[in-house]
Formats: C-alpha cells, sequence, structure tokens
C-alpha cells in the first residue's frame, strides 16, 4: 500500500502543470480613453499567464484578426509555449477597427499593457527590463508601432505615464508593416478608415516610422505568404538595417499566412530560440 501510494504520488506530481492562467486584467477600469460603449468590445484586456518556474522574462503577446477581430490560435497556444520555456506571458485583447476604433486607440491599450506589466514586475516576478512584445499578422503591425512610436499612444497625466512603454525586444511574425505599399486591405481599412490622409498613412506605416535606438527585433516571414505579403517584412528589415538596429530577418519559402503555429513543426521556433538565449530572454 505505501509503494502504491508512493507510485500515486510521483504520478500526480509529474502532472502538475507548467503554467496557470490568471484572471483576464481589465486595462482601463474605468473606461478606455475614447470609449465607445460598455460592451466586451469596448472593453480591452491583458490575461497573465505564468510559469511554474519563470526565468523573470516576460512577453506582451499580440494576436492578429486584420484589426477586426482576434485570432485565438495566437493567443493562449503561443502564451503556454513561452511558458515552457520560462517565460510569462501577457495575451493583449485590444480595441478593434470593427467595434469602432481607429488609430490608435488600438496603440494605447498596448502602451498602457505594457506600462502595467513593467510598473508591476515585482508581482509577476519578473525583470522590468526584460520584458519583450510577440505580434503576429496585424498584431505585429500593432508590436512594431509599439517600438516606432510608443507616444502615439500616450495619455496626458495618466498615472503610469512615468514608465516607459517601450519593450526591450519585438518578435514580428509575418507582420503587416505598410499601409502604402502592398497594404493589406483589412486592416489598412480597419486602422486608418476608407479615405485617411498622406500623414496618417505615413504614421502607421512601420517601415517609414524607424529610427535609431529601437529594441532588437526578431522578423519572419514566408515567400508563399498569400495574405500579406512578404514585402512588407523586406521593407522593415530594410529599414532596420539602414538605422542600425539589431535585427534577425527569416524569410522561409514554404508556407502561407499564418503558418507555424503551435502544433506544427516549422524551424522558426528554433530559430527563436537561438535569438531568445543571445538576447539573454532564456538561459
Amino acid at each position: 500500500m505505501t509503494r502504491l501510494l508512493l507510485l500515486l504520488f510521483i504520478l500526480l506530481t509529474s502532472l502538475s502543470p507548467i503554467s496557470a492562467t490568471e484572471t483576464p486584467i481589465v486595462l482601463w477600469p474605468g473606461g478606455a480613453p475614447g470609449a465607445l460603449g460598455t460592451e466586451a468590445k469596448d472593453i480591452p484586456t491583458l490575461t497573465p499567464y505564468l510559469p511554474a518556474e519563470g526565468n523573470g522574462a516576460a512577453m506582451l503577446l499580440i494576436p492578429g484578426g486584420s484589426y477586426s477581430g482576434i485570432y485565438e490560435g495566437q493567443a493562449e497556444p503561443f502564451a503556454l509555449w513561452l511558458n515552457e520555456q520560462g517565460i510569462t506571458a501577457f495575451v493583449l485583447r485590444y480595441r478593434l477597427g470593427s467595434g469602432g476604433y481607429r488609430y490608435p486607440a488600438a496603440l494605447q491599450d498596448a502602451v498602457e499593457a505594457m506600462r502595467q506589466v513593467r510598473s508591476a514586475a515585482e508581482k509577476w516576478k519578473i525583470d522590468p527590463q526584460r520584458i519583450g512584445v510577440m505580434g503576429f499578422s496585424a498584431g505585429g503591425h500593432l508590436a512594431s508601432t509599439l517600438i516606432n512610436r510608443p507616444e502615439d499612444g500616450e495619455i496626458a497625466g495618466h498615472p503610469t505615464s512615468a514608465i516607459s512603454p517601450r519593450p526591450d525586444l519585438a518578435i514580428l511574425c509575418y507582420p503587416v508593416i505598410s499601409m502604402i505599399t502592398k497594404p493589406h486591405a483589412t486592416s489598412r481599412n480597419m486602422l486608418v478608415g476608407e479615405t485617411p490622409d498622406d500623414e496618417l498613412l505615413r504614421r502607421a506605416s512601420s517601415e517609414l516610422q524607424v529610427h535609431p535606438g529601437l529594441p532588437p527585433v526578431f522578423l519572419w516571414h514566408t515567400q508563399e505568404d498569400k495574405l500579406v505579403p512578404v514585402e512588407h517584412s523586406q521593407l522593415y528589415a530594410a529599414a532596420l538595417h539602414a538605422n542600425g538596429i539589431p535585427h534577425d530577418f527569416h524569410l522561409y519559402q514554404d508556407g502561407d499566412h499564418g503558418t507555424g503555429l503551435i502544433g506544427t513543426s516549422h524551424p522558426w521556433f528554433a530559430d527563436l530560440i537561438f535569438w531568445l538565449k543571445a538576447r539573454k530572454f532564456l538561459p
């Protein structure tokens, strides 16, 4: 009997979770700036995923969805994968064009999310200087805007405004980048409307907003992407190079838009882990 109980204890211990999901945090308890209502679409949230044994690094996860929805396959599955690596993850569900929100509403949410994560670093047991952002497709555009132009998401006089919202690194997965060159029509219309002026188009085109001093970037795309042309990542990589920003640009031949999800085999996972180790986000 004693031996049986011991074996049962070992089995239960081996099945202990590698992460724990916290209750979603409402980013703006008093209402988001410019809120159009009080429905779920008007209330951006941040969901923490805590690894069983964290290494002190954290990642803000921004799923894609053409600024018209949130693609959940790029949310919790990647948060749990990051937890497996020992990285604390925070999934941002931001305001969307389909809910009537235009630039810079989603950026305001991303800026506030970064500030809340960094300000609570002690609570989450993370290093405030090892907080990255990881975005997919349109979420990659939002992530690139967060490192390029966080000032556009500033709310004057907000309690967290003294805390830096800029991530310490960025991971952009087949991102939407340009609103001018081969734009992704849905993302563009949802973000800046159908008749944006030239200044807004330039401001929202991330390849035109790169400047010295940005954090390191890991960028990847596939040549077979039929939804967001590979030129988006090529333009951004060229701008990073021209401004002396440390970056890895991985261009793979195979795979349409959204390839390399959790549960699939793709070389980008190994390439990312190698890069994260070099950046001290992984041991």
